[in-house]
């Protein structure tokens, strides 16, 4: 059946500081210490290949803690998944700050990609919950705005504190951050989840085990999951695509970073608009849009010889990617069932995950034996698989498997 109508008792207005207030903070906690993480390995004795590759063991440890978050998220509910995540940051982030050897910094690193994984699933599944289904894509559009505000203001509230405190001031921005998150999310109400009882018979239902969902879902997994694998190497691949050209034409850094920057700021300007168009027109209309104009952007970028030339391609690709804020938390969110959401989440992460991993190292291998127009060129390919995958598969009309009526916000327990 159709979307209900929004519900006029609803507003996002109403739940914004337990809902995305965490968010905010925890993305800035994330934007303070990213820049500074490859110079705290340096002043640590690492190489600099080294360096540079101790950002990815963040993306790596949420990356294989996305099913250990599901079973945590299903076992102790959202709001104490969020708290947990925000102690572990906080501690990861304090060893970082104040260790002397290596490798219990990279520990460190680590355990914050595994924060940011429960931390983002359990957000995800508390708004998709608490969120009428016809106001979905518009609160996980903005929760994706949100973290994406946080990782731009992140940055330079670090700036600040190191050019004053050193290297661990932005360490202590991060635990500033996370430890504020956690203590707002104590205050956030649970969800007292209906029965599992069968409505008909009256029969109590099994609650489904990850390796049901597996089998019970693999259809979504083998079709959908496909295309948001695709999305997720696109979205990877772009971070490094634009400063990489620019570095190719012979532009200053200053000026990689601003049209960096720009594209950036498009990028944050679009999520909500995005997310009423996905609420009034359906998902595909935003899905398939977001995909064809970053794979034109991509396309074009290697006949670009300039600065004016690539910043008109860094915004189409802001543009692009902006409009797609939330699409896959949202397509997740729509295909999850109740009971059973987390384990789904999970997996639903795992493959974002894989996509994000697989992008980079794909543009890297294809600039290393081709040339760095191939891999831009392909990254295009890739989006435009990605359109048409989203495009076939994403239900034109029909039921929505999580298309209920969310569950009643209990009150907070002190």
């Amino acid at each position: 059946m159709p979307d209900p109508v929004p519900d006029a008792d609803f507003s996002l207005r109403r739940i914004a500081v337990p809902a995305y207030g965490p968010s905010l903070l925890f993305g800035i906690a994330e934007g303070a210490i990213l820049p500074i993480v490859p110079l705290t390995a340096r002043d640590l004795g690492a190489s600099v290949p080294v360096a540079a590759l101790v950002v990815m063991l963040i993306g790596l440890g949420s990356l294989v803690s996305n099913i250990p978050a599901s079973v945590l998220t299903a076992r102790r509910g959202e709001r104490w998944a969020i708290v947990a995540a925000s102690v572990w940051c906080a501690l990861a982030m304090g060893l970082c700050a104040w260790t002397d050897h290596l490798g219990v910094f990279l520990a460190g690193c680590f355990m914050v990609g595994m924060s940011q994984a429960v931390f983002t699933l359990a957000r995800q599944s508390w708004l998709t919950e608490a969120v009428p289904v016809a106001w979905r894509a518009r609160a996980l559009s903005t929760l994706g705005g949100v973290m994406r505000i946080g990782m731009f203001i992140g940055p330079f509230l670090a700036a600040a504190v190191v050019h004053v405190t050193g290297l661990a001031g932005a360490y202590g921005v991060g635990i500033a951050g996370v430890a504020v998150a956690g203590a707002i999310a104590l205050r956030l109400p649970e969800l007292v989840h209906p029965s599992h009882a069968d409505p008909v018979a009256g029969a109590a239902v099994a609650v489904p085990t990850l390796v049901s969902t597996l089998r019970d879902h693999r259809h979504v997994f083998l079709t959908l999951g496909v295309g948001v694998v695709l999305v997720a190497a696109v979205r990877a691949s772009r971070q490094a695509i634009l400063p990489l050209w620019a570095d190719h034409l012979g532009l200053a850094p200053s000026v990689a970073s601003m049209l960096y920057g720009l594209s950036g700021g498009i990028d944050m300007l679009v999520f909500y608009p995005a997310g009423k168009v996905m609420d009034t027109r359906g998902r595909r209309a935003v899905a398939v849009p977001s995909m064809l104009v970053m794979g034109t952007a991509l396309v074009l970028m290697p006949f670009t010889t300039g600065p004016w030339t690539l910043l008109m391609a860094a915004m189409a690709i802001g543009f692009g990617n902006g409009i797609g804020s939330g699409l896959v938390m949202t397509l997740g969110a729509d295909h999850s069932p109740r009971p059973g959401r987390a384990h789904f989440l999970g997996v639903w992460r795992l493959m974002a995950d894989i996509g994000a991993s697989c992008g980079p190292a794909l543009l890297s291998f294809l600039a290393a034996t081709l040339s760095l127009g191939a891999g831009i060129g392909v990254a295009g390919l890739l989006a435009f698989a990605a359109a048409a995958q989203l495009g076939w598969w994403i239900p034109r009309v029909g039921p929505v498997t999580g298309a209920r009526t969310p569950p009643r916000p209990a009150r907070a327990k002190r």
